[in-house]
Order: C-alpha cells, then structure tokens, then sequence
C-alpha cells in the first residue's frame, strides 16, 4: 500500500480489515528524510506539576488520553512513493524515567513503533514527538490532556478546556486533517531567504549529548522591557537572539562578516481557522546583516519589529504555503520514487536549508489551561531539540505569570546563551538559570 499524499486521510487494507491511514501533511513529510543515526526531528514538551509522579498512574493516563489522539497513536510507513501513519494498537508507548540527555534520536522501528514517548521525573512529566506526528500546538494538546487524566485518577476534579481535550469525546475531524491543502490559494509563489549566513562554530559533544540550558523569569518583566522597546515579547527575544549572535560573530574576528538569521515557526491557527493537531506552522526569517554596518540593540529591534509586522500576515504566509503545495504537487516529483526524494531532500537540507539561519526560536506564547488544573502546576517547557547541525535552538514558553526560555545545543561553547542571558539582565529582567550540565 502507498499513499498519493493527495486526501487529509484514506482507507487500506490491513489483515483483512479496513484501517484509515494518514498522509504526512505539507510539514511532515521532510523530518523522516533528516533522520540519521545521530539526530531525529524531535521535540520536548514538560509540564512541571507540584507532587511528585506516580509512574504507574501515568501509565493509565497515557492509555486512556492517547486513544483520543488517533494520529499520535500511529506508527511510520514507507511506501513507494510517500510515507504515511498507519494505527498501531501495539501496547505502549511506555512511561520511563526520564534520562540526562533529552531528544535522543528515534528510530521508527523501535519502541513498539511509535514516534512518541513519555517521561517522568520527580515532579516532572514529559512528552517527546517526532515532528512528523504534528507541531508544538498539536502535542501540547496531547501532554496537557495526559496529565489532566492523571490528576483525575489521582482525585482531583479537572474541567476540559484551553489545551485540555474531553477523552469522552471522538476527535473533530478537523483535528486530523492536512490544513496545508485547505488554506493554500495564493496565485503567486514567493521566493525564500537565500544566501549562506553565519553560522556559530563550536566543540561537537560526544554522541548522544544535548546541553540544556533553561532561563526562568517573570513574563510582568519581559513584557515591560519589551514595551521600553515599544514591540511585543516576541520581537523583542528575537532581537536579544539576534543581537547575541552578532556579538558572538564579531568575538569570533572572522575574515568576512556574514548575515545573521533566525529561522522561527509561525502558529498559522492564529490566521487561518483550523482545529487540526497536526503541523501547521511556516517559517520566517528575522536577520540583520553586519556587512550594512554597525548594529546598536536599538536598531535590532527595530529592524526586527518592522521585519514581522510586514512577513507575519496572512497574505504572505498564504504564498509560503502555496509554494509548499505547488511542489507537493508537481507531478514528475509525485512519481519519484521515495528513496530518490529522500537523497534529494536530505542533499538539499544539508547543504541550502541549514545554512540559511544561524539559530532557531520558537514561542508557543501563553499555555491556556482550565482553572481548576492551574493550581496544581508549577510551570510548562518546551525544547526545540537536538540541532541539525552545531547550533543552539531556542524555545519560549508562558505559563501563570512565569515565563521559561530553553536553550539546547549539541557543543560545549555557551557563548550565545550567556550573550543572551546576560542582555536580559542589563534590561532589568531577573533570571534564574537551570540546567542538566554537570
């Protein structure tokens, strides 16, 4: 069986029964291609509750919440052409105790076949996705709907609501779908960032080590540091990125100044309706270049600010999607086979893609839970994962006032988190600083 990627979901023929099966969706189809035995697409979410775990309770509640979720509940298959998820009734996935290095690589054939799993530790539970599977919003949904079920098993009275769904419920179909196909209807192809940009060097960690760094502070402080700046959180963590960067690049005295860029997903739910739980993000690409001349913070922010006001619009991000579809689409690359799209894809992420940005930035802005489920959580993460390449990634969350920023990176040298840690002091911002190195 193969899939044509052309419908939100198909029926096959499995052991003589009828089983729905999934395309990948417009985002998903590139991770597969990326995985080597040293990195997978993969992402973290964590919810830090005020008890300890109990293991054995959340292993119940990820039974019960995951059959809510039929396309997490899945596991990869190659076609001749495409991939695709198919069900997987296979018992798990199984709850462990979570381990030093997050985001370790996955392979498709391990853990019962499913790109998920779940952690816990001490007052911590966790949830790793392989992006093929969906985006941050997606699998926000389904961690925030495991722990919901777990304090009910544990007695307490949790209401549904914000990133809380009713496992009572059968999914909306809309949550399954491609919302790529739905939204993609723009009459022109915009052309992407191009050009090399700097790229931060540094001491490659043995195999299977990833440095987290997490930044914790009040959102009341960024929120008013960023309004001395008259821009939004957003904008203004970008610019302190970007600005840590530059002076990461100067420190390094090289011979040829290059652009730098950060590669940051945007929430397309915020500009076109969909429920889908599936990816549904495009990337922008905020820059400045030093060849210009001198940058002070203030020019950052600013250039910045105006760099989102006009890229993060639903008529460009229309475009962005447009040209996603159109080489979905294209007929002579539908009848290539797959393992001739994989060499081609992953050539061109090597050698194009990654070095069109010198860090990437997520915000999954505020995490929205029901009120009588807030009292019983400390804070909620996110961790892009592992980079690509030797690069940090850094990823923002909001949770009950208290705002956290992780850093994760595959090398040694913490330069541009203390560049960026630092910049937030000198602006008046009170940082707590954790991390899992020694």
């Amino acid at each position: 069986m193969t899939s044509n990627n052309s419908n939100n979901s198909k029926t096959g023929m499995s052991a003589g029964s009828r089983r729905t099966w999934y395309p990948l969706d417009l985002s998903a189809i590139v991770y597969p291609t990326l995985q080597r035995r040293d990195f997978s697409s993969l992402y973290r979410l964590s919810v830090l509750l005020k008890e300890p775990v109990r293991p054995d309770i959340l292993q119940q509640a990820v039974d019960i919440a995951l059959k809510r979720f039929p396309t997490y509940k899945t596991a990869m298959r190659r076609g001749l052409f495409w991939r695709f998820l198919e069900p997987n009734d296979r018992p798990g996935p199984f709850v462990a105790p979570d381990i030093s290095n997050p985001c370790m690589p996955l392979n498709f054939h391990t853990n019962n076949r499913y790109a998920l799993r779940v952690y816990y530790y001490d007052r911590r539970i966790s949830l790793e996705c392989h992006h093929s599977l969906g985006d941050g919003t997606g699998s926000m949904h389904v961690l925030m709907t495991i722990t919901a079920v777990y304090l009910r098993l544990l007695g307490h009275s949790i209401s549904c609501g914000g990133y809380v769904l009713d496992t009572n419920e059968a999914p909306d179909p809309e949550e399954l779908e491609d919302a790529y196909l739905r939204y993609a209807t723009a009459k022109v192809k915009p052309p992407r960032p191009s050009g090399k940009t700097y790229l931060v060097r540094g001491t490659k960690e043995p195999f299977y080590t990833l440095n987290v760094i997490d930044g914790i502070m009040p959102v009341a402080e960024v929120k008013a540091a960023a309004a001395r700046y008259q821009v939004t959180i957003t904008e203004y963590l970008n610019a302190v990125l970007l600005y840590a960067l530059l002076q990461k690049q100067l420190a390094d005295h090289p011979r040829h100044l290059k652009p730098v860029r950060i590669a940051m997903p945007v929430n397309l739910r915020q500009f076109f309706p969909s429920k889908t739980l599936r990816n549904f993000i495009s990337m922008v690409y905020p820059g400045i270049d030093p060849r210009l001349g001198d940058y002070t913070f203030e020019e950052i922010v600013t250039q910045t600010h105006h760099f989102m006001r006009y890229a993060i619009n639903p008529k460009f991000l229309n475009g962005d999607i447009t040209t996603n579809i159109a080489v979905q689409k294209n007929t002579a690359i539908r009848i290539v086979p797959l393992f001739i799209k994989d060499f081609v894809v992953r050539r061109f992420y090597r050698m194009v893609q990654d070095h069109n940005s010198s860090a990437g930035l997520t915000n999954m802005g505020i995490i929205k839970l029901p009120a009588d489920m807030t009292p019983l959580i400390d804070r909620c993460e996110v961790y892009m994962g592992q980079p690509f390449s030797n690069r940090t990634n850094c990823a923002i969350a909001s949770f009950n006032g208290q705002l956290t920023i992780n850093f994760n990176s595959s090398i040694k040298e913490t330069d541009v988190e203390r560049l960026f840690f630092r910049k937030l002091i000198q602006d008046g911002i009170p940082v707590k600083i954790e991390s899992n190195r020694k």
